[in-house]
C-alpha cells in the first residue's frame, strides 16, 4: 500500500494531476445472468440459415455502454458444449457463437462459477474454459482441476493503474457432482478467506468478489446472504455483487468501520438476457462502480449508479434483443406493457431498499 501511495506522489508531481483534478480512476461495469434457453438457440439458427447460431443482434443496442467502461464482468450461466446438440434449460449447452457475441458487446470477464457449470459434467466444463481462453476471454470460477485452480488464484488485473483482483463462488452446481476432477469454486468460508487474503497479499489494492447466491425469484436478498455479505465486508472486500435469483434485489453501499472505508454491496443483478417469461425476470440491471485514488494515493471503491435493461422476445425483426430503459422507442410495441411491469416492479425494489446507489438514466 506504501509503494503505491509513493507512486502515486510522484506521478502527481510529475503530471499535476492534482492541481488539475485529473485524478486516475477506473469503472467497473457489471451485468447478471446470461442465459440461453432452447427459444434462444432456436432463434439464433433461423437467423443464421440453419446453418449457424447467429447472436450478432442480441447485445448490439447496449454494447456502447458496456465498452466505455473500463472492465466489464458478466455471468455466463452455460457451458460451450461444442454441440451439436445444444439444449436449453434445465441442463444447459451453448454454442460458442453466444460466448463471442458477448465478448463482442464489451465484457472483459465471463464468471463460470454457477448452478448451471456442470450441467453437461465435467467434459462440457472443462471445454468451455478452453473455448473461452481460444476466444481471449477471461474467465473465473470452474477450473481443469484442483491444481489449475491454485496457479491461477490470485486473479489480479491492472486497470487504468489500479490493481485490481476478482474472486467468483457458487453455492452449488444442482446437485451434480465432477465425476473426473474438475474444480468449481463453492461458497465455502474458510476457503474465501484463503483466497481473500492470498489475494490481498499479491497486491490487489481493490477485491472484488462475485457471488452466485440467494432464492430463485424472490426479491429480497436472505438473511444468508446478508450473513455472507458481512463476512466478506470484515475480511475487506470492496465490491460484493451477486447473481442467480434472475430478479433484481437491492444494492447498497455499506460502511466498513474497521478499514474506514466504503464498500458496495449487490444482492442481485437479475437476468442479462433470457427466455424467462415473469415479469420480474424479464430483465435487469448493470452497475458502475468507480475506483478512484484518495490523497494519499490509496485506491478505494469511490462511489456506483445503475441502470435497467429488458430483454425483448423477438418481434419479426430482431432477436432476443437487451434494450437499455433509456431507449424505449426501442421497445417492440407489443412488449411496451411486458417492459413497463418490469420497470414498476424494479423501481420498487431500488426505490425502497437501494442505499446511497441511484439509477444514471432516468427510463
Amino acid at each position: 500500500m506504501l509503494i503505491h501511495s509513493l507512486l502515486f506522489s510522484l506521478i502527481s508531481f510529475i503530471t499535476g494531476a492534482d492541481s488539475i483534478g485529473s485524478a486516475p480512476k477506473a469503472e467497473l461495469l457489471f451485468a447478471g445472468d446470461a442465459m440461453q434457453h432452447q427459444a434462444q438457440l432456436d432463434k439464433a439458427l433461423e437467423i443464421g440459415g440453419g446453418k449457424r447460431y447467429d447472436y450478432s443482434d442480441c447485445f448490439t443496442l447496449l454494447a456502447p455502454t458496456v465498452t466505455e467502461a473500463d472492465y466489464a464482468v458478466c455471468n455466463l450461466e452455460v457451458p460451450l458444449g461444442g454441440g451439436p446438440d445444444y439444449t436449453g434449460y434445465p441442463c444447459f449447452s451453448a454454442p460458442d457463437s453466444y460466448a463471442e457475441a458477448l465478448r463482442d458487446c464489451g465484457f472483459d470477464l465471463f464468471l463460470t462459477a454457477n448452478n448451471h457449470c456442470l450441467d453437461r459434467r465435467d467434459k462440457a466444463a472443462r471445454r468451455t474454459l478452453t473455448a473461452l481462453d481460444e476466444m481471449g476471454i477471461e474467465h473465473i470460477g470452474t477450473y481443469h482441476d484442483a491444481c489449475q485452480r491454485d496457479s491461477l488464484v490470485p486473479f489480479i488485473r491492472n486497470i487504468n493503474g489500479f490493481e485490481i483482483g476478482f474472486l467468483n463462488y457458487t453455492y452449488g452446481t444442482n446437485g451434480i457432482e465432477p465425476r473426473d476432477g474438475v474444480e468449481v469454486a463453492l461458497i465455502d468460508r474458510d476457503r474465501m478467506d484463503r483466497e481473500i487474503s492470498m489475494t490481498r497479499d499479491a497486491g490487489a489494492e481493490i477485491l472484488v468478489v462475485t457471488m452466485h447466491w440467494g432464492i430463485e425469484y424472490v426479491l429480497i436478498e436472505n438473511g444468508v446472504q446478508r450473513s455472507l455479505a458481512d463476512f466478506l465486508i470484515d475480511r475487506g472486500v470492496d465490491l460484493i455483487i451477486g447473481g442467480h435469483p434472475h430478479v433484481v434485489q437491492p444494492m447498497k453501499v455499506v460502511r466498513n468501520e474497521k478499514e474506514n472505508k466504503d464498500v458496495l454491496v449487490v444482492y442481485s443483478l437479475g437476468n442479462l438476457i433470457s427466455n424467462m417469461k415473469t415479469a420480474d425476470t424479464r430483465g435487469g440491471a448493470l452497475v458502475r462502480a468507480t475506483i478512484t485514488r484518495d490523497k494519499d494515493g490509496v485506491a478505494r471503491f469511490s462511489h456506483a449508479d445503475y441502470d435497467t435493461f429488458f430483454a425483448a422476445k423477438p418481434d419479426g425483426k430482431h432477436n432476443f434483443r437487451v434494450i437499455p430503459s433509456w431507449m424505449p422507442e426501442m421497445i417492440p410495441p407489443a412488449q411496451k406493457a411486458h417492459w413497463e411491469i418490469f420497470e414498476r416492479g424494479a423501481s420498487r425494489i431500488f426505490d425502497k431498499y437501494n442505499v446511497n446507489v441511484e439509477r444514471r438514466h432516468k427510463p
